[in-house]
């Protein structure tokens, strides 16, 4: 069960976490902007950032238990740059006992509009990749 730390329902109230991520030429493909797998691995790390690596470390560990991406819907609407800070924001929920939602955005600095949108399906699964009911996640 996510717990978002806030004592208010997840229906009544959405946080936004924001994770910032700089572009650097590495990032770009050969036509200077970003390569678009690319964002799945800002996705990935604005996630474990708000779950936290620790947490995740002791998840697996301690109980057996990771996280696996089930579905992935992306668009995309502005290339990021070379040089850009990016501003990732997630917010997350969950769809029923076995399913977390996490609608992502990055956003160019001064964007009007997110420049790539994702929304990420991820189920918990045990070291016999079973799938098992999403345990209790203090996020932020």
């Amino acid at each position: 069960m996510v717990d978002q730390g806030s004592g208010t329902s997840e229906s009544t109230r959405k946080e936004v976490y924001h994770f910032p991520v700089q572009i650097y030429y590495e990032d770009t493909d050969f036509s200077g902007v970003v390569y678009h797998a690319n964002y799945l691995k800002y996705f990935e790390r604005a996630r474990e950032n708000l779950i936290g690596t620790e947490a995740l470390v002791k998840l697996w560990e301690e109980e057996g238990l990771g996280f696996s991406v089930y579905k992935v819907e992306m668009g995309f609407f502005d290339g990021a740059v070379f040089g850009d800070l990016l501003d990732i924001r997630t917010t997350v929920e969950q769809d029923g006992k076995y399913r977390l939602v996490f609608h992502q955005e990055a956003w160019r600095p001064e964007g009007k509009k997110p420049a790539v949108t994702a929304e990420i399906e991820m189920v918990c699964l045990d070291r016999s990749r079973q799938v098992k009911p999403i345990p209790t996640l203090r996020l932020g």
